[in-house]
């Protein structure tokens, strides 16, 4: 089996390539950059990412080097405006896990090289072409040596200015926000410091700030400081910082000790699709957007996770070709909605009219006060509430939704080495000839229904493709028939 090729050692191009090496199918991880990613970056790995890890077998690493933030807290003029607590998340891991990216990504190489795998660095693509059964790429070394090779699945994982994507020729539509950023890493402490285990954001009349707290008693900081120029700033010195702190937050906060101080603007883009026959694109490639809710990782090792067993099973010649053809339509609708509810979340913390602050202020504060709208902000932000109703993969009532880990009566649908369905029916014998009508579709052995009078069948990536009434064979049997390879 030829090597899929995946361009970008980022978060998502280390998880798709972990997904793969684990399932056993033969992978190549090239970045043009000589090392790995130095700084913070990308913070968070919400709850659902987690979950998605069981499978991986890398959640234990991830919990022993990150934060536990338990909630966030939204201040104004030095009152409370509200406390969303995270413990309101159904799942095992209600809270978020604060890490910079830095250590994801070491964590995620770490845990290819236990699969076997690594990072080829100082390589680029400079070109490739597609053919109906292969893609030919040329690759650059860093010593100028020119490698052509070829591949059955060439994957853009890197990132917003992608390789990939521009020689795809794919519209990147959308726009820059308006605003100029401030970001700090350094270190917060002093009489009005936040608690330690939480997000702290201050409404400002001159503008949103915000800390996120970050391993080893440091936090980032990230506030507007006017509307972007043209020009480039220089990078915002300590002393700056300590002033914005002061006027939005209080005085009774001291920073110090800056490892990485810069400016930034939110870009928000977005492809229309995601894959162009046998290339496809993933995470910042294929979308960008506000970093408000610390949704863009997250979105992109999913979007890896989506992607990997449905590659597998086709190069394993154990699913039809035609698996392929649900990734776009089912990350397309996700990044949809993250990328509209970052972005809202973004212009509702920058509103600049003094009246339409207090109406904000007001509005925020009698919300947050409500029980069901803070469930829902959790459920959005940990991005448990993700689910695939519209799939071409979806079958029946409740198809497409996340099937709760504690519903898993084993180890979690999809792990191990084989992207295999899992059949949940009362009726074990039923479900075992099912499952021995698709050997390389379904588990072997079915597992007990948690829905009285109902059957389901489980995606590898822990979603339900077919949900339907408990004697439902034959509907179940053609549901697996038009997935089954020829």
């Amino acid at each position: 089996m030829r090597e899929v090729l995946i361009v970008g050692a980022g978060p998502v191009g280390l998880t798709l390539a972990c997904e793969l090496a684990r399932y056993r199918v033969g992978v190549r991880l090239i970045d043009r950059s000589l090392r790995a990613t130095q700084t913070s970056k990308a913070l968070v790995v919400w709850s659902r990412t987690l979950e998605l890890m069981d499978r991986m077998g890398c959640t234990a690493a991830f919990l022993a080097a990150g934060l536990r933030a338990r909630g966030v807290t939204l201040r104004s003029g030095g009152r409370v405006l509200g406390h969303v607590d995270f413990s309101g998340i159904a799942s095992p891991y209600a809270f978020g896990l604060m890490i910079p990216q830095c250590e994801t990504e070491r964590l995620l190489t770490e845990h290819l090289r236990s699969l076997g795998g690594a990072v080829e660095r100082g390589i680029e693509l400079v070109a490739f072409s597609r053919g109906a059964d292969a893609v030919e790429a040329e690759l650059r070394h860093v010593d100028g040596r020119v490698e052509r090779v070829t591949t059955p699945f060439l994957i853009g994982c890197d990132g917003a200015h992608s390789a990939v994507r521009h020689r795809l020729d794919l519209p990147f539509g959308g726009s820059a926000q308006g605003d100029e950023w401030l970001l700090a890493d350094i270190r917060v402490d002093g009489a009005g410091a936040p608690p330690g285990d939480e997000v702290s954001v201050y409404l400002h009349r001159d503008g949103p700030f915000v800390i996120f707290p970050i391993p080893g008693g440091r936090a980032r900081v990230v506030a507007t400081i006017g509307r972007a120029e043209d020009r480039p700033r220089p990078d915002p010195t300590l002393a700056e910082v300590q002033a914005l702190v002061r006027a939005r937050a209080g005085p009774g906060i001291r920073v110090s000790d800056p490892v990485w101080l810069s400016h930034f603007r939110i870009h928000e883009r977005k492809v229309s699709e995601y894959r162009r026959g046998r290339v496809f694109l993933a995470g910042d490639a294929a979308h960008i957007h506000s970093p408000a809710g610390g949704q863009g990782m997250n979105t992109g090792m999913q979007d890896a996770v989506n992607l990997a067993w449905k590659l597998a099973a086709v190069l394993r010649a154990e699913a039809a070709p035609a698996l392929l053809d649900s990734y776009s339509p089912e990350r397309n609708a996700v990044g949809e909605t993250v990328l509209r509810n970052a972005g809202r979340l973004t212009a509702m913390a920058t509103l600049t009219h003094p009246l339409a602050q207090v109406l904000r202020n007001g509005a925020l504060r009698a919300l947050l006060g409500l029980g069901a709208v803070r469930a829902g902000m959790v459920t959005t932000m940990s991005e448990i509430g993700i689910g695939y109703p519209a799939s071409p993969l979806s079958a029946g009532r409740g198809a497409g939704r996340r099937w709760p880990p504690e519903r898993a009566a084993g180890p979690p649908p999809g792990a191990g080495t084989d992207p295999r369905f899992v059949l949940y029916t009362a009726d074990a014998a039923g479900g075992a000839a099912l499952a021995a009508r698709f050997p390389t579709l379904v588990e072997p052995l079915p597992r007990p229904a948690p829905e009285p009078g109902r059957l389901h069948l489980v995606r590898p990536d822990g979603y339900v493709g077919l949900a339907a009434q408990a004697d439902a064979w034959e509907e179940a049997g053609r549901y697996l028939g038009a997935l089954a390879p020829a």
